[in-house]
């Protein structure tokens, strides 16, 4: 008898629209807008005509959002927690043309934004604050009471 290895065929199942959203994710990166969903599933885009960029950081007592949001005025920009949910919308308003003056490029993006975040469960959403500042909006999300309190380690005798 010889050692002869069986080959056997192995099928996997091709889905056409999961090539579709890699490319939509992709071509969203290139136009400065994020993606409809994330792997997670856990942010959704509202359709808007832009999106502002944000960093999001963690310390033991907080959450924060800066969000870029260069020109917009700080009335035109509105910050709410509803159902676990913390929403940055606004307006930024296109330039009108003056006379005597012709515009050789507009690239960036004007119009109506949103961003939603789902809120960590060991935030307080009903403490949350905010700064606007050289065009950037710091959102404070404080962790809430419980997620502070540490561990005592009980020693068993």
């Amino acid at each position: 008898m010889s050692d002869v290895t069986r080959w056997e065929p192995v099928l996997t199942h091709w889905n056409p629209f999961k090539e579709l959203e890699n490319m939509e994710k992709r071509l969203s990166g290139y136009l400065g807008r994020p993606g409809a969903r994330t792997e997670s599933g856990k942010e959704a885009m509202t359709v808007a005509e832009w999106s502002p960029r944000v960093d999001i950081t963690e310390d033991d007592k907080e959450y924060v959002i800066k969000a870029d949001l260069p020109d917009v005025k700080k009335e035109d920009i509105k910050l709410t927690v509803l159902d676990n949910v913390m929403s940055i919308s606004g307006e930024r308003k296109y330039e009108k043309e003056e006379q005597g003056k012709k515009y050789h490029r507009v690239e960036r993006l004007y119009g109506s934004f949103m961003r939603s975040f789902t809120v960590p469960d060991d935030a307080d959403a009903s403490k949350v604050s905010a700064e606007y500042k050289d065009g950037v909006l710091n959102a404070h999300l404080p962790k809430s009471e419980k997620a502070n309190q540490k561990s005592i380690e009980v020693k068993v005798s």
